[in-house]
């Protein structure tokens, strides 16, 4: 009898071993991808889009192996791409930065290809894809307002620095923008029909240039083209 219970432990401690040298001899596997952080905003409602460009973050990739089972740094190893890139852009070694041309979610991947499925068979072309959010926050318009009013026989038109007031202006005419509290602006006219003249109600006036500086309440100037 104790032979036989003898033969039955040697034959489990071979299946064991030969289950462990198995497990061990597999190829280790990425199965999953963790984006850092997994959201990002930007931006204020009370700020122009346009003055969230440049805005940088380091996002960083996270893989988490089987065989043995770990989780690894492969911010360098994944493939970065941005479903928006008017809102963000990634590059390849992950740093997200903020376009300022639109608003709104852009999906950021971070992906790899395996050639392996989830049971460490060969799948080529498979991929392992992790995702973050970033949010650009749009402009509300609240701020102090702007207001360009136009004179004179003339046309033309008005842009702004930061950009929130373009326009086409005629005799008569007025167009406005809002900006946030404190904001230093400059408005620069260009005549379409006839000439520009002169500009009235700003801070001080460099040729077809108005600026106005430390915007706290609202402003109304004056466009001349004759």
């Amino acid at each position: 009898m104790s032979r036989n219970w003898f033969s039955v432990a040697a034959l489990v401690v071979a299946a064991f071993t030969l289950l462990t040298f198995s497990s061990c001899g597999d190829k280790q596997e990425l199965v999953s991808i963790q984006v850092q952080p997994g959201t990002e905003t930007v931006g204020a409602s009370n700020i122009p889009v346009s003055q969230d460009a440049g805005f940088q973050v380091q996002l960083s990739a996270q893989g988490t192996y089987i065989h043995p089972p770990v989780t690894k740094d492969i911010t360098n190893q994944v493939t970065w791409a941005s479903n928006t890139p008017q809102m963000f852009t990634v590059n390849s070694t992950g740093l997200l930065t903020a376009t300022g041309a639109a608003c709104g979610n852009t999906l950021v991947s971070a992906k790899v290809t395996t050639n392996a499925d989830g049971s460490g068979l060969s799948a080529s072309g498979a991929e392992i894809t992790g995702y973050m959010t970033a949010n650009l926050v749009c402009f509300t318009g609240t701020g102090p307002t702007v207001t360009v009013n136009s004179a004179g026989a003339g046309a033309g038109t008005i842009s702004s620095a930061p950009a929130g007031l373009g326009c086409s202006l005629s005799n008569g005419s007025s167009c406005m923008g809002s900006f946030p509290t404190g904001t230093s602006l400059t408005l620069t006219a260009s005549a379409t029909n006839g000439a520009f003249v002169s500009w009235a109600g700003c801070d001080s006036t460099t040729g077809t240039v108005c600026s106005i500086n430390n915007l706290t309440s609202d402003v109304t100037v004056t466009v001349t083209f004759n």
